[in-house]
């Protein structure tokens, strides 16, 4: 080594290690956004990036009220389909965008047993629960906190569900974290704990249409699901607690398919879910892809990722021409959900993944939704 590169080096590799990198331009801004039936005030945050991408979010339900991502060509369009104002979110609507729980999705019977004490919920589909009951954690405003990030933003919000609500044992204390990052990734991070044995499912229960919302289908996208098995179910769409494979069947997405090429397939699930309406059980454990989503003419490509163990597809196949966002009206099939989830009524079949939490414990899933373009 040269003199001259002797004397330099430490200079420049203290210049290396004292560098720091431009703070990100992601912004997080709130609005007041109306009030309850009870008073309460909701607001509406939005959440922005470094490259321009936005995502709207209430503390009411949690709701992404609207979410932007770029095309091929670089412009930008509304993907969830949703409501301009907040009242129409106040009364009964198809789950738009909010955070599902206690338990997402069904439980058979409306009821469980946790050590030898059985727990009578909220029939709230027929004889059986779905999504939480009659006043989920949809319908409750959740106490916002807003945070700034070296790569992006996040908005933090956490509500504790009194024991006995809705049936359900144990106070608990959630916490779920929307953060908004410069990669093009918005991530859900769930957190809880509980004073007393529960069972406990949550997911985000968004409807996306890479199109732009207010497209009228998503037979058009391209799916990938890295999917091997499914649970069966009853006509009720219960979990008979069987385990099958779905390869080489109209629900094998192992390879990439058109939503549309098989949806109407002579294939029982596909009937009993009018469409699709299933889970999905995923290979691996940590966070992993659970699904692909393409939207070929426009280039948006949607990946999800999960630590969960299942994901529901969900086509949309029960929306009645819900008038939505910007004057549009949201027919059957003019979205889908990836609901990232513990197994439908997993409280009564012990040899599924157990949603049993416990004192001294903490709950913890992450699931993330990365956009792109191609």
């Amino acid at each position: 080594m040269n003199l001259l590169l002797r004397q330099t080096l430490p200079a420049l590799l203290f210049l290396l290690m004292s560098f720091e990198a431009p703070a990100s331009t992601a912004t997080i801004t709130a609005a007041p956004w109306g009030q309850t039936p009870a008073g309460e005030p909701v607001q509406l945050f939005t959440l922005s990036n470094a490259n321009g991408m936005t995502a709207r979010i209430t503390n009411f339900g949690g709701i992404i009220v609207s979410l932007t991502a770029p095309d091929k060509s670089g412009q930008f369009a509304d993907v969830v389909l949703g409501f301009d104002t907040l009242e129409p979110y106040l009364k009964k609507h198809p789950f738009f965008g909010c955070i599902t729980g206690r338990y997402a999705n069904r439980i058979g019977g409306a009821s469980f047993v946790i050590d030898g004490t059985t727990h009578k919920i909220t029939a709230n589909s027929g004889k059986n629960h779905i999504h939480g009951g009659d006043l989920g954690f949809d319908e409750k405003v959740w106490a916002p906190a807003t945070r700034t990030l070296p790569d992006g933003v996040a908005l933090d919000l956490t509500y504790t569900s009194p024991d006995g609500e809705e049936g359900y044992p144990g106070n608990l204390a959630c916490k779920v974290t929307y953060t908004l990052r410069d990669d093009g990734t918005l991530a859900i991070d769930y957190h809880a704990t509980t004073d007393a044995p529960t069972v406990l499912n949550l997911t985000n229960h968004s409807y996306f249409n890479l199109a732009g919302e207010g497209h009228p289908t998503i037979l058009d996208h391209e799916l990938t699901i890295p999917a091997e098995t499914y649970t069966v179910t009853t006509d009720e769409m219960i979990p008979t607690g069987e385990i099958a494979s779905l390869l080489g069947t109209a629900m094998d997405f192992t390879r990439p398919h058109l939503i549309g090429e098989r949806i109407e397939a002579d294939f029982l699930p596909l009937q009993q879910g009018k469409g699709y309406d299933h889970n999905f059980i995923l290979p691996g454990t940590g966070l992993r892809l659970a699904a692909r989503v393409r939207h070929p003419a426009s280039g948006r490509v949607m990946e999800v990722r999960t630590t969960l163990p299942a994901v529901q597809l969900y086509t949309a196949n029960h929306l009645k021409n819900v008038p939505g966002k910007n004057g549009h009206t949201y027919p059957a099939r003019s979205a889908l959900c990836l609901e990232t989830q513990h197994f439908p009524d997993s409280p009564n079949h012990p040899a599924f993944p157990t949603t049993i939490l416990r004192p001294g414990e903490t709950f913890h899933s992450a699931t993330t939704f990365t956009f792109s373009a191609e």
